[in-house]
């Protein structure tokens, strides 16, 4: 048909205009595709996040670096959230629910053995005396991924239905510049008593952990209890100092100590219904006396407890107060126990879960079912609040998967190919998550 009979059908303008990329992609695929586009500067935020890491509380140059990239998105920012942290919304072009993501930018009182040619030089102040540095937790990627994120989303601003709220956070690992007794709050939990999850109010949250222990780009997730609470225990057991050669004239704290210790083993292994969830009790350091020959006042345990489940904290938590007083008052010293609830369990909304699966089984090459992590994260306290799915990132490539260092270790590596899944999976989870609400099935 001749070109004049067309412009008889059609406005002149529909002929003459090209289609653009959201005209004809859809969100989801605009989100996937800028993850592409956008790693190499990500790896490059990384290499300068990770050459210049900072200590919980003191992340005054890494909060900088990301306020400035994400003003220039245009988004509205705060800092000084918590401290150090920055929050950031970005208000999409459609109405719909909020989204949040966080990412934690505390480093690690560790010194670095890489050699990477961007390694840590840095020293900062740890609890008062001056120590090396590291992200030797992989945090340097998660704020540079949570920094592309942001961009790919700008981008899209004006096809999301609602609203995007990044958080980047302070101190996840604790304060560096104080000791944590339970009556100040750091991190997560100072960021939810200040109102990060109101004004807008959070319908979900996402977030990402690095592992040295998955092959690269390898997601692993989980439903329900994922990582354990963890709480800080610390016994004091009081006796009488006497000479090392005349036991009988005072009591034995030393001896009250060592008995506790051994008895605390059967808090879990004879006390503890484990069958709702796992427990661990571990004594970590044991502190008392000068002299070889004298038996002193006092000694000084700490040691870490860990659950997944809240009831079966509590029930923990009291044998050990009550098995740690009653074998002392039997040696005649007395035990005095205090435990310090650093972090709660961090649990995936099982609903959330099952929604999001299909996303993050396109984001990555394989996703597999995580099995329940020990470790702790006070991811934990948003996942409180509102439903939140928190995952875990593969950073080693599988030839090294044999030797490869843990996280907190001195030579832990990531591996710079795995920030693309981690970026298209948080951006995806966040544009198919918004969608889903938009465009709820009937």
């Amino acid at each position: 048909m001749p070109s004049r009979a067309l412009s008889l059908l059609f406005p002149l303008a529909l002929l003459s205009a090209q289609p653009t990329l959201a005209q004809t992609a859809s969100l989801h695929d605009q989100a996937a595709a800028a993850a592409v586009q956008l790693s190499d500067k990500a790896i490059s935020w990384r290499h300068d996040i990770h050459q210049h890491p900072e200590l919980g509380n003191q992340e005054t140059r890494t909060a900088a670096l990301v306020a400035a990239h994400l003003e220039s998105l245009g988004m509205e920012v705060q800092t000084g959230v918590g401290t150090t942290g920055v929050v950031a919304l970005l208000k999409g072009g459609k109405p719909g629910p909020v989204v949040a993501l966080r990412a934690d930018m505390d480093a690690l009182p560790v010194k670095e053995t890489t050699a990477l040619p961007y390694a840590s030089k840095v020293r900062q102040l740890y609890l008062g005396q001056e120590q090396d540095v590291m992200h030797a937790c992989g945090h340097d990627a998660h704020v540079a991924i949570l920094m592309a994120v942001a961009e790919a989303l700008a981008a899209v601003r004006e096809d999301l239905p609602g609203s995007v709220k990044f958080i980047f956070q302070p101190a996840e690992e604790g304060p560096s510049d104080y000791v944590y007794d339970g009556e100040r709050y750091f991190g997560a939990r100072l960021l939810v008593a200040e109102g990060v999850l109101d004004n807008p109010k959070v319908d979900a949250i996402f977030g990402l952990h690095v592992s040295s222990s998955l092959p690269t780009g390898l997601i692993a997730y989980r439903s329900g209890p994922t990582m354990a609470s963890a709480g800080d225990l610390h016994i004091t057991v009081s006796g009488k100092q006497t000479h090392g050669a005349q036991p009988w004239n005072g009591v034995d704290p030393v001896l009250a100590s060592a008995q506790i210790v051994t008895a605390l083993q059967s808090v879990v292994s004879r006390q503890t219904d484990i069958m709702p969830a796992p427990a661990v009790v571990s004594i970590g350091t044991i502190n008392g006396g000068t002299r070889h020959n004298i038996i002193p006042d006092e000694v000084v345990m700490s040691g870490t407890v860990r659950t997944f489940d809240d009831k079966v904290q509590a029930e923990v938590n009291e044998r050990i107060k009550l098995t740690a007083e009653h074998v002392a008052a039997a040696s005649g010293a007395k035990a005095q126990v205090n435990i310090v609830q650093n972090y709660a369990t961090t649990v995936n909304d099982p609903a959330l879960t099952a929604q999001m699966l299909p996303t993050l089984q396109q984001a990555a090459w394989k996703v597999v079912e995580s099995p329940l992590v020990t470790g702790s994260e006070d991811f934990s306290f948003y996942a409180r609040e509102v439903p939140g799915l928190f995952f875990f990132l593969g950073v080693t490539p599988l030839d090294r998967m044999q030797s490869a260092a843990p996280n907190h270790a001195p030579g832990f590596l990531i591996d710079d190919q795995a920030l693309q899944t981690g970026i298209k999976a948080l951006t995806t989870l966040t544009t198919d998550y918004l969608q889903a609400a938009a465009s709820p099935q009937l």
